[in-house]
């Protein structure tokens, strides 16, 4: 299993093949002739292209990989058609993903499927910064038996400040029904988002999302589509406020922060985003504190659907708005 540096993001099939390749620790490769004259750390970068250099190099240093039976250098040049033995050490985050007793508020599960409603502040994947107590140590530690399947059964994410519905696969086959889903758009997620501003009607973003050219932490729209990923959001206004929108988004995508990205973008930014969010200035100083007492983006995933992977049957799960959105609403709704 590969934590990869996102929160929300849907799976691929393609990604859970990797994430099962990871699982693999010894390799037997050929080197190719076309990385003649490489340095064996380059050569095996080029290979391995998951690993990073310096991982590979550390390896190599530390008796890990062999080259036509001798222990090299990472410095060794590379004639090409030598075989390399290489014994991965598992990622230092590998270690993390290890079972806790996290809690988890179920709405369903079965045989196939369990779905959770997840609190703000809680983690889903570990990550930098994150390494423990996160969605996917509980679901190791509730049903060891994920541990086989990649990322635990996780097929999409909620980012670390979102609550709301989310589902995770038990099986192996339910994993790839839920990721076909998601290819297809078939399962429909519907969210709750309050924005600063007033929508006067509803609409439609469809841009293509990749990360900020200079901010790496960050997600922006792409101005050149090949950059990044296309993202549909559908967004509908469900009441107008004196200075906030309350709207429903519906995803046909999932990327990072895709909703967050696309109010930003045409002007109408969560409240509370920490990232994305709109400026403080110009707001009554009692206003402020209220939002930084909210702590997070107005954000909440209130509905999923989806068809079962074993019956079938289309199921459609909610979750309540949470409680500190819920009051936070309330309070905007009250301004003015």
């Amino acid at each position: 299993m590969q934590p990869v540096d996102i929160e929300e993001e849907d799976y691929s099939p393609a990604d859970l093949a990797s994430a099962v390749a990871d699982n693999a620790k010894s390799l037997i490769l050929k080197v190719p002739m076309a990385l003649s004259g490489s340095r064996l750390d380059q050569g095996l970068a080029e290979m391995l292209p998951d690993y990073s250099r310096s991982r590979l190099s550390a390896m190599i240093k530390d008796g890990g990989i062999l080259l036509d039976g001798a222990v090299p250098q990472p410095k060794t040049k590379l004639l090409g058609g030598e075989t390399i033995a290489a014994t991965l050490s598992p990622r230092a985050e590998e270690s993390a993903f290890t079972p806790e007793d996290v809690p988890l508020d179920v709405i369903h599960e079965d045989e196939a499927i369990i779905v959770l409603d997840k609190p703000a502040g809680l983690v889903v994947h570990p990550a930098a910064g994150n390494w423990s107590g996160t969605l996917l140590n509980g679901l190791l530690f509730r049903n060891p038996s994920v541990a086989n399947l990649p990322r635990a059964g996780i097929v999409h994410r909620l980012d670390k400040d979102t609550s709301g519905v989310m589902v995770a696969a038990k099986t192996e086959a339910a994993q790839l029904s839920l990721v076909r889903q998601l290819q297809a758009r078939t399962m429909k997620r519907e969210y709750i988002a309050l924005v600063r501003g007033h929508i006067t009607k509803d609409g439609k973003v469809e841009t293509s999302i990749g990360r900020h050219p200079h901010q790496r932490t960050k997600m922006a729209v792409m101005k050149d589509p090949q950059s990044g990923k296309p993202a549909v959001t559908h967004y509908r206004v469900l009441e107008r406020y004196a200075f906030h929108t309350l709207i429903e988004c519906r995803l046909e995508t999932g990327r990072t922060h895709q909703i967050r990205v696309h109010m930003q973008s045409i002007g109408y930014p969560l409240e509370g985003d920490p990232v994305y969010g709109p400026p403080m200035t110009g707001i009554d100083a009692d206003v402020r504190e209220v939002i930084r007492d909210f702590g997070r983006q107005a954000l909440h995933a209130r509905r999923l659907t989806l068809v079962h992977p074993s019956s079938g049957q289309e199921m459609v799960f909610e979750s309540p708005v949470a409680d500190d959105m819920r009051e936070f609403i309330d309070f905007t709704a009250g301004l003015g």
